[in-house]
């Protein structure tokens, strides 16, 4: 009798399992039947995502911590890209990839988030003329991708449109009290230490919206451009700005800039986030987050004098 027992039990148990695992499967599947949206990078995931809501899903071509400008996609970013209606990029010759990809994904239309935009020109001889990619790091500048955005949505789900001019509205509030935010917290560095130094010239956007100076060991998308010159030339600008700290970004190899704190006499202050979120359970796993973590880790920098050697 204990024995017939123990089998129904056994037997309730793995039908319960057997119709959870199916009821699991059929809701993923017809999550996937949503039209499907690839962004180049994880920042652009994050916005677009509190954009779509649950009508679209949103994925990243890229993971967190890739190398964004010259990144080698593979035949699984392929394959991962089957069925998708749109594909988001930042534009201004961020992600250099990107026309090959489509061409090789089958031509999956695409929607460029700094179009229209007027951006910051580049101050180096080398790319004098050319635009700085990095306008989302101006929590401003990142309204205009979120109206490109929406109009992308509507394009491919005309039935979602309240929702996504909604979802919207509700996201620009929140950039709106970050730029607020942001400019609050960094009222609060000294204003002959707000100069900020990075790896990547990235931070164009944000220092021309607050006030700040800038300096970096090459402007964009030229790790490679890493010259003793330039070295030479940032160390001179630390040492007559009496910067106390310096930083690099977490996609990129912060060695060259450790070189440079050491010769200046001034402090490697820690990694920022600018071209990819953090993993789920880091520091800056969304744009808001990161734009947070950034700013505090700034502050923290360049107003703790017992940093300075």
């Amino acid at each position: 009798m204990r024995s017939s027992i123990n089998r129904l039990l056994l037997v309730v148990i793995f039908s319960c399992t057997f119709l959870i695992s199916c009821t699991t499967k059929n809701s993923s599947e017809i999550n996937d039947e949503r039209p499907l949206v690839l962004t180049t990078f994880t920042i652009l995931k994050d916005i677009a995502s509190n954009i779509a809501g649950d009508r679209l899903v949103v994925k990243s071509i890229t993971k967190p911590g890739a190398e964004i400008h010259s990144y080698q996609f593979t035949p699984s970013d392929i394959v991962k890209s089957k069925g998708a209606k749109l594909i988001i990029e930042n534009g201004l010759g961020l992600e250099a990839w990107i026309s090959k990809f489509t061409s090789s994904a089958g031509n999956i239309p695409k929607v460029k988030l700094t179009e229209g935009l007027t951006p910051l020109m580049i101050e180096d001889d080398l790319y004098a003329g050319k635009p700085n990619p990095h306008a989302w790091m101006s929590p401003n500048k990142a309204k205009h991708y979120v109206d490109k955005i929406v109009d992308a949505f509507i394009e491919i789900d005309p039935n979602g449109e309240d929702e996504y001019i909604e979802n919207a509205s509700s996201y620009k509030a929140k950039l709106s009290s970050l730029d607020k935010e942001l400019r609050d917290s960094l009222s609060l560095i000294p204003k002959e230490r707000r100069f900020l130094v990075t790896c990547e010239g990235a931070f164009t956007y944000l220092a021309r919206d607050y006030g700040m100076q800038e300096g970096y060991l090459w402007p964009v998308n030229a790790e490679s451009q890493v010259t003793p010159r330039r070295m030479v030339n940032l160390i001179e600008k630390i040492k007559e700005n009496d910067i106390p700290t310096i930083f690099c970004e977490s996609t990129v190899s912060a060695e060259a800039q450790k070189e440079v704190a050491k010769a200046s006499n001034s402090v490697f202050g820690g990694t920022f986030y600018v071209d990819s979120l953090s993993d789920s359970d880091g520091p800056a796993s969304t744009f808001l987050d990161l734009q947070r973590y950034n700013v505090q880790l700034l502050i923290k920098g360049l107003t703790n004098t017992s940093l300075k050697k």
